[in-house]
């Protein structure tokens, strides 16, 4: 995501396709605390419906993003996505909370990717297990 957006603001900026990959050394550690956290929360989630397990994945995300940039802030003196002063809605300079329904749009495509690449799962939660069920059901006829 990070790669995506800064290429997109330096492509628009200069009318010409220029990639970007990540902003600092630590960002693929940060990334890689996506999947032990994301598959548990995927798990618990399903069968809740789609704006409650967005608005978990936005708010997860941008907690990750937070913790992550104070720890490097406070590490090495700086966070290298330091969004101070560009918006009203930045905490701290570490989160934009106006990118909050692109982080929940992102958090239901990786669900798709999940269980693209993991296989189908039965759904946990009151009754998603019946809708499971009645779905595959419907789906042999």
């Amino acid at each position: 995501m990070e790669a995506a957006f800064t290429s997109a603001r330096l492509t628009r900026a200069s009318r010409r396709f220029r990639p970007a990959g990540p902003a600092t050394r630590w960002m693929p550690a940060i990334y890689a605390l996506t999947l032990p956290l994301f598959e548990p929360a995927h798990d618990r989630l399903r069968g809740q419906p789609a704006p409650i397990r967005a608005a978990t994945y936005a708010a997860g995300i941008m907690l990750v993003e937070l913790v992550s940039g104070w720890a490097l802030r406070r590490r090495t003196g700086r966070c290298p996505w330091d969004y101070g002063g560009r918006t009203r809605w930045d905490v701290d300079g570490l989160v934009r909370l106006d990118y909050a329904p692109l982080w929940a749009l992102a958090g239901l495509g990786a669900e798709r990717l999940h269980d693209a690449m993991t296989g189908p799962r039965v759904p946990a939660g009151p009754g998603a297990t019946r809708r499971a069920c009645g779905r595959l059901l419907r789906a042999g006829r």
